[in-house]
């Protein structure tokens, strides 16, 4: 048969004419392929539910001291410390610390240090690190339907208290349910990628606006009330289930330590390689919870006072609350703060904000001697804007 002047058909690609050596999935680009069999929370892109969970972004600072005894606040970005239930004596530093797995790509961790003891946990006490998502980011798993998506938690852990550990995700939404599970930490000292599968949920929802629908909670102290039950696939939030089977006390000694990196959440059944997003972008993403306003401009109505604005770098979750860096809350005296190119006139304190949105908020001042409707900078000590779950 002749093919002069024609392109002849080729015969249809098969599996044998594939070998590993010509072809590999290293030379193909993801956006270059789509499966269709793939499921909604298989996508390349941002499938890690959990933001910053390579502990690379700390607004807030690098080393909390003095934590516990009952306190609970942020640490590192999106990572929250709580202590519930009766309050113990321990004490913890908490750091953005440089010890991190060989060879993984990680070059900072979650450190949690016991700086005091206490050797006998109330039983209705739990101590944990824990993180917390939006409910609209999680539409996608489908939650209370028939289609709902599973779920696989990975992250690298250390520590030299061996023994076993509770974790727990809770539905945070109006009927709460937990599921509660352990994991292990084999080897003192050692860093292992732990894995868990979570069923989903099939029964209760996900509300889709912006409030705290999903927790996920590593437990470090537990007493007997919090680990006396059984762990349990989204059942009812029974404070007896929430750490069961948890044997570790990380607070009876000043020798223990904890740390975590890698933390990754994600729709399906097989843990995949930990997500490493560009450091601008997990920084953005932190800010929509918490960030640093700077210098402003503002304008005096009168003597003896003004206003002025800050507009957000990052649209935030909701309309944040504010504080001066220094500690001094909204309200008080804001002695650090001065008028740009007026430096004698001082602003003296600062009023309750005001027209908070998620884009900007404003503040009203009082000083001395100024030029009413005069236009000015304000400088010193920035404002702390936060809008976390």
């Amino acid at each position: 048969m002749s093919y002069i002047g024609k392109t002849p058909t080729p015969a249809p690609l098969t599996s044998s004419d594939i070998t590993d050596g010509i072809i590999t999935t290293t030379k193909i680009a993801d956006a270059n392929v789509t499966n269709p069999k793939l499921t909604s929370g298989s996508q390349q892109n941002f499938r890690n539910i959990i933001i910053n969970g390579d502990m690379s972004i700390a607004q807030r600072g690098t080393s909390f001291s003095g934590i516990g005894d009952g306190g609970s606040q942020y640490t590192l970005d999106r990572f929250k410390w709580s202590e519930e239930g009766a309050t113990d004596a321990a004490v913890y530093t908490i750091t953005q610390s440089t010890t991190v797995p060989s060879g993984q790509g990680f070059a900072k961790s979650f450190k949690v240090d016991c700086t005091t003891a206490d050797t006998s946990v109330d039983a209705n006490n739990i101590q944990y690190v824990g993180t917390a998502i939006e409910g609209q980011n999680l539409q996608y798993l489908k939650y209370g339907t028939s289609s709902a998506e599973n779920m696989v938690l990975s992250f690298w852990v250390k520590s030299n208290k061996t023994g076993t550990y509770g974790v727990a995700l809770i539905n945070n939404e109006s009927t709460e349910k937990l599921y509660s599970q352990t994991y292990t930490i084999l080897s003192a000292d050692t860093w292992e990628k732990k894995t868990l599968s979570y069923v989903g949920d099939t029964s209760n929802g996900f509300d889709n606006d912006n409030g705290n629908s999903l927790l996920i909670q590593w437990y470090l102290v537990a007493g007997s009330g919090k680990t006396s039950g059984s762990s349990q696939t989204w059942g009812s939030n029974t404070q007896a289930n929430r750490a069961a089977g948890q044997t570790v006390n990380l607070a009876d000694s000043t020798s223990n330590e904890w740390y975590i990196t890698g933390v990754q959440l994600e729709a399906g059944t097989t843990a995949s390689e930990f997500e490493f997003l560009p450091v601008d972008v997990t920084e953005d993403r932190c800010r929509r919870y918490y960030q640093i306003g700077g210098n402003c401009s503002g304008r005096a109505y009168s003597t003896g006072g003004g206003e002025f604005y800050y507009a957000f770098e990052k649209q935030m979750r909701s309309a944040p609350s504010a504080t001066l860096l220094d500690g001094t809350s909204i309200g008080e005296k804001a002695g650090k703060l001065h008028l740009a190119g007026i430096s004698s006139y001082n602003i003296t304190a600062l009023s309750s904000a005001s027209n908070q949105t998620t884009k900007s908020i404003q503040f009203n001042f009082a000083a001395s001697s100024l030029t009413s409707g005069s236009t000015m900078g304000v400088l010193g000590n920035p404002v702390a804007l936060d809008s976390e779950l």
